[in-house]
Parts: structure tokens; sequence; C-alpha cells
């Protein structure tokens, strides 16, 4: 009996510092960096409409006008994908940082 009432006290004192000894738990982001970039943005920005051989003047203005229009578009999405990487770049640097904070700080959000 006496042995039973000492190994109960053992397990009653050592389940509190059990809860501290638990493995830091590591989630990744759901969403991988790839996956940010809009599916369409493979494919490449077609060129504007030539301009048939009898062509205008008019008409050559106005494929100049267009081909700068899908110029812009496509140096758009150079950069746009430059600032979806950076952010999650950031996004993941901020995981590793959380990771690496000793337990008493992983206690209050942020």
């Amino acid at each position: 009996m006496q042995s039973a009432m000492r190994l109960t006290m053992l397990l009653l004192a050592t389940a509190p510092l059990a809860a501290c000894a638990s493995s830091t738990r590591i989630v990744t982001p759901a969403v991988g960096c790839s996956m940010l970039v809009p599916a369409g943005w493979a494919d490449p920005v077609p060129s504007a409409a030539f301009p048939q051989d009898a062509a205008s003047v008019r008409d050559w203005q106005v494929f100049g006008v267009e081909q700068s229009g899908q110029l812009a578009k496509a140096n758009g999405r150079t950069s746009d994908v430059i600032g979806i990487v950076r952010a999650c770049e950031a996004r993941d640097a901020q995981a590793v940082e959380r990771i690496g904070r000793p337990w008493w700080a992983r206690l209050r959000p942020g």
C-alpha cells in the first residue's frame, strides 16, 4: 500500500513536468510560393496583331500602341512575381524566427 501511494504521488508530481518536455510543433505554410503566382502567368504574353501588307500608317500606329500595352503587361508580371516571391520569403523567415524563439516567448502571439 505504501509503494502504491508513493507511485501515485510520483506520477502526480511529474505530470506537470511532462507538459514542459513536449516537442515543438512545426506547421508549414499551407500554400507554397509557386502556388501564389497566378496560373495564367506561365503562358507568354501574346504579341499585338501585326498589320496586313496593305496597312495604312494609322494601322501601324495602332499596332505600336497595342504592342506597347502588351510589353507593359509582361513587365508588370515580372514586378508582380518578384513582389510575390519577396512576400513569400518574408512569410517563411517569420515562421523560422518563431520556431527559434524560446518556449516562453512562443506563449504570446506574434
